[in-house]
């Protein structure tokens, strides 16, 4: 007998996708298994797009769209550094994360206007910070700083992931103009970066979460990984139940699977 989980329906307003939880009902497919609510394979990633040069100012930027989430992704040069690199012949890398007031099902209040940003909002941005610099040769940067701002403008799932998959693509795009000016003579940039989400939703591995399967999953994850699917980074937690190590390979599995699309994707919008 299929597993009884959560099912949803899809409601659309004001071009926005607004999710109604409905009835606990039995939602297998024909083959006996349990279905996703978007409908998707296990192991199937969203519609990825990313539009670049989208932005008259930037150096570098682009729109990446992941299903229903978007992000605005830009790179900005400056030739300076922090203080805490000033000195040392090594380039710098950071990143600002925000999200829309109306990026979500309600309206949320500007950080700016509360006085200071949100713990969430800061650990992100640190994440994506960090993400980018582990492909970059900060010697071959030079003592100059690129700063990747993300704005969410509409969210429905992986938000962080879609902001360091995109922030990457600006970043090479800011970079490929050091390069055409000559004011660096090697390619600072060792491998491309994306992100990819993978969970534990009704006990099964799933590939590339979106809101509904997020806000249910029993174990939730977030995989960084280079081009060659080195690992950045992985935050992985027991939302709901714990995971045994079984598990965990498999989401590692379907992670590779999710990366190697996204660096595809990667490779063709900065071409």
């Amino acid at each position: 007998m299929a597993k009884l989980i959560k099912c949803y329906k899809k409601k659309r307003s004001i071009g926005l996708a607004l999710i109604t939880r409905v009835d606990v009902i039995d939602c297998p497919n024909k083959k006996g298994k349990v279905m996703r609510p978007s409908g998707r394979k296990l192991d199937e990633m969203r519609t990825v797009s990313i539009e670049t040069g989208i932005t008259k100012h930037a150096e570098g930027s682009c729109l990446i769209k992941v299903g229903d989430t978007q992000v605005i992704c830009t790179a900005t040069l400056e030739e300076k550094v922090p203080i805490f690199v000033k000195g040392t012949g090594l380039g710098w890398v950071t990143a600002e994360y925000g999200m829309l007031p109306r990026s979500t099902g309600s309206r949320m209040r500007r950080e700016a206007n509360a006085g200071k940003q949100g713990g969430r909002t800061i650990e992100i941005q640190r994440l994506i910070g960090r993400s980018l610099r582990a492909g970059v040769d900060r010697v071959a940067l030079g003592e100059r700083q690129i700063t990747v701002d993300c704005d969410v403008i509409q969210a429905d799932g992986g938000t962080r992931c879609a902001s360091i998959t995109g922030g990457w693509v600006a970043l090479r795009l800011a970079v490929n103009k050091l390069l055409d000016e000559g004011s660096i003579v090697t390619d600072p940039l060792i491998s491309p970066v994306s992100a990819v989400s993978c969970g534990i939703y009704a006990n099964q591995p799933v590939l590339d979460l979106d809101y509904p399967e997020d806000s249910e999953a029993g174990v939730d994850g977030n995989f960084i990984m280079t081009g060659d699917q080195r690992i950045i980074e992985v935050q992985m937690s027991a939302e709901g139940a714990t995971f045994s190590r079984s598990q965990m390979e498999k989401l590692v599995a379907l992670a590779e699977k999710g990366i190697g699309e996204l660096v595809e994707t990667q490779s063709l919008a900065v071409a």
